[in-house]
């Protein structure tokens, strides 16, 4: 019998706000331990939470991004546990009515497209942070607090490669929609893996077993690779599965048994009682859906088929948001945008990193390099001069025909000037003529080159070419 996996992932993500959750402390990393800290998230007794808004927002905008619909009522709970982190021995987050719900996120995945549901994506606030030295232990409160989203989604996921695949979608949208910086060396990003296995073709899911606060995405995808494989050792060989809560040791390579998974009702889940339920108006909703941003996907599309750019061009803009609205700056009056990307990624890239300028202060403008394109389109200049035009652009910010004509840099298309080039190179290189004749392509090439040699770049390639093997071949 043949078994298939069924992954669901939680992924918590700390939101991009100045201060904590509820209170006005700093949502700031590497700050000296419990020093960004207050009564409120320290959970002194007599304090009340106030919402943070823009926590609120960023919520919704999450939930707009990931397609969701905007419940018109929620509200925050208490979920009851006590670890050392949690200072409250609870923590405040939405349980029944959530802010945002039934949403999905499609991403590019084994040549073709795919997508994952989203059940929903609900605020909370996140815990401190253990240390384990030699001889003690200690906590730092400075994280607790911090607004965290949590996005579930549906058992949708099939495979480690899928899941990381997902993960990494996810993250570009966050990024892209200013929810969060989602830097994971700084804990921005921590995932909760639910997996199961089941015969192929069985709907009903097998025993859900949970892989706890995985902290890299490349982790979630190992993890998977090594406990599907286990579940389907374990039921092919007579074994049941429970569900249970499990820890992934990275450097050990294995998932280890941690407890017993817990139900809902173990958390004693009740409203909170000190904040009032979430009821966002019209109005509201309209201010926040004014911040949703084209998203990478969708970018990525668009600039394949607005410009015509092949898929590798596309997907570098789309990870460098800064060049490709200059791109687009650039290319607004380009009739040949694909030429214009080909300068921006290999030319103008190397340059900004080359000289150390940032992208703001490019001189070169907007309008200039359509124009150099259309330069050698037109047959005006060849593509090697164009390269030493593009230099003093970027050095000078002057236009590309100034350059070409203070320079004398205009291609020569004179058929007569040519053919006296083209007649000296034969003269001067007999063997390659005759290599030429006897059928060696590759000649006709050296040939060429050494008549745009001595014209210094000017010589129309073109021109030369067939100029070339018409004397060669009369």
């Amino acid at each position: 019998m043949e078994y298939e996996a069924v992954i669901g992932l939680e992924t918590h993500v700390q939101l991009k706000t100045k201060s904590k959750m509820w209170c006005g402390c700093a949502n700031e990393f590497g700050a000296p331990p419990n020093t960004n800290v207050c009564p409120v998230c320290l959970g002194l007794p007599g304090v009340l939470p106030v919402a943070n808004e823009e926590g609120l927002r960023l919520t919704v905008l999450t939930g707009y991004l990931l397609n969701c619909s905007i419940p018109s009522f929620a509200k925050f709970d208490r979920k009851n546990y006590f670890y050392p982190d949690a200072p409250k021995n609870y923590q405040i987050t939405q349980y029944d009515k959530p802010s945002t719900a039934h949403g999905f996120v499609d991403f590019e995945f084994a040549g073709g497209m795919s997508r994952v549901r989203i059940t929903r994506a609900h605020l909370e606030e996140d815990v401190g942070k253990n240390f384990h030295f030699a001889r003690n232990s200690g906590v730092d409160f400075n994280r607790a607090g911090v607004p965290l989203l949590e996005i579930v989604s549906e058992p949708d996921l099939t495979s480690s490669d899928m899941a990381y695949t997902y993960l990494n979608a996810l993250k570009d949208i966050l990024i892209y929609g200013g929810i969060s910086d989602c830097d994971m060396e700084k804990g921005m990003v921590r995932c909760d893996v639910n997996v199961s296995v089941r015969p192929v073709g069985q709907k009903e899911l097998g025993a859900k077993i949970e892989i706890k606060n995985m902290n890299s995405f490349s982790g979630v995808r190992r993890a998977l690779d090594y406990e599907i494989p286990r579940q389907i050792a374990v039921v092919k060989a007579g074994g049941k599965l429970s569900q249970e809560t499990r820890r992934w040791d990275d450097v050990g390579g294995i998932t280890e048994l941690m407890r017993s998974k817990e139900q809902a009702h173990d958390y004693r889940y009740f409203p909170e009682p000190d904040l009032m339920p979430f009821e966002p108006t019209a109005a509201w909703l309209e201010e926040v859906s004014r911040r949703v941003v084209e998203l990478p996907l969708a970018r990525k599309q668009r600039f394949m088929t607005a410009y015509g750019l092949p898929a590798p061009d596309a997907e570098t803009f789309v990870n460098d948001v800064p060049l490709a609205d200059y791109f687009e700056q650039v290319t607004a009056t380009a009739k040949n945008p694909k030429a214009v990307a080909n300068w921006v990624i290999n030319n103008l890239r190397a340059k900004l990193t080359e000289t150390g300028t940032p992208l703001a202060e490019v001189k070169i403008k907007p309008a200039d390099l359509p124009d150099l394109v259309a330069l050698v389109d037109g047959g005006k200049i060849s593509s090697k001069i164009a390269q030493d035009v593009f230099a003093e652009m970027f050095a000078t910010g002057e236009a590309p025909a100034a350059i070409v004509e203070k320079k004398g840099l205009a291609q020569v298309s004179d058929t007569g000037a040519i053919e006296k080039l083209c007649d000296e190179v034969i003269a001067a290189n007999p063997k390659s003529a005759e290599d030429f004749r006897a059928g060696k392509g590759a000649a006709l090439n050296f040939l060429k080159g050494q008549v745009m040699k001595l014209s210094k770049g000017k010589a129309n390639p073109g021109l030369v070419g067939e100029i070339l093997e018409r004397k060669l071949q009369s």
